[in-house]
């Protein structure tokens, strides 16, 4: 999750009070639906060995494929019936305040503009297919639904408690680049993930990354890296312990982290389950 702290509160020309826009699919060209289908495409090629059967089961439930950029106002239909979720345009990233309610209130924010064909592998905004795509399938699961909604709550009160950097590391290692622990083998359920092609690759296959067991507060004391590869994946055993941890009295947590010096990104503690040791070659690379 890009921090939106630097945001105004004040919405731009044009949105409303909550920061939202309509979509105006009417207004997308068709290079611009040829973008979202070559995109959508070479993903679901991709995805099916690789992504977990929630996020699969929720592409279908969507249909979000159709003919290019999905129109809000038909996948809102099913979503809604679904988990009582919908999806509002927005014109960029909104204020943390504002992004929260949001998610509390079971509105998903997405971006209304799609990448340019020559962008397809990296954008450092995230555009419709980013938040459509990576983010929504995901909604039509009730416990992970539930989660988004808790987690939503939970950035309201750690805004207040100026917690909000711990708390953004649990939604990138989870809602973003988090990984599920299944019966036929590690599975993709973040959204950084399953919209990407290279990394939906590099998250399961490359030998650099640590895979490492989910826990609350060793996420939570985790950096991240925002334009680039992770150089750690955790692991959750099931959706249901995502829905589980955000239940948790924050307050309490919030005051222990406190005390604590950050995990380096890097680091593979003794009490950390294993999954995989990274050869961190990658990221010496690239250093």
């Amino acid at each position: 999750m890009k921090t939106r702290e630097l945001h105004s509160l004040h919405p731009p020309p044009g949105a409303r009070a909550d920061w939202t826009v309509d979509q105006d699919w009417e207004r997308y060209s068709q290079a611009e639906h040829d973008v979202w289908v070559t995109l959508y495409e070479r993903q679901a090629a991709l995805l099916p060995e690789r992504a977990c059967d929630p996020f699969l089961k929720g592409l279908d439930a969507l249909d979000l494929h159709r003919a290019g950029i999905p129109d809000f106002r038909r996948i809102n239909e099913e979503l809604k019936r679904l988990t009582g979720w919908s999806v509002v345009a927005v014109p960029g990233l909104a204020p943390d305040e504002v992004f929260f309610d949001h998610l509390a209130n079971r509105r998903f924010p997405a971006g209304r503009f799609i990448r340019r064909p020559d962008q397809l592998d990296y954008l450092e905004e995230p555009d419709v297919f980013h938040d459509v795509f990576g983010h929504v399938p995901m909604l039509t699961d009730p416990t992970f639904a539930d989660y988004m909604q808790k987690y939503g709550e939970g950035g309201l009160r750690a805004l207040g408690l100026g917690q909000l950097h711990n708390l953004a590391r649990l939604y990138w290692y989870t809602v973003e680049f988090g990984l599920l622990e299944t019966p036929k083998g590690l599975r993709i359920y973040g959204a950084g993930i399953v919209s990407s092609h290279a990394e939906s690759i590099f998250a399961l296959d490359d030998p650099s990354p640590n895979r490492l067991g989910f826990d609350l507060e060793r996420t939570m004391l985790t950096p991240y890296r925002i334009d680039d590869f992770q150089q750690v994946y955790f692991v959750i055993p099931s959706l249901q312990t995502l829905l589980d941890v955000t239940l948790k009295d924050f307050g309490a947590l919030y005051v222990s982290l406190e005390g604590q010096r950050d995990v380096p990104i890097a680091a593979v503690l003794p009490s950390d389950k294993v999954f995989t040791r990274g050869t961190q070659a990658y990221a010496l690379k690239t250093a």
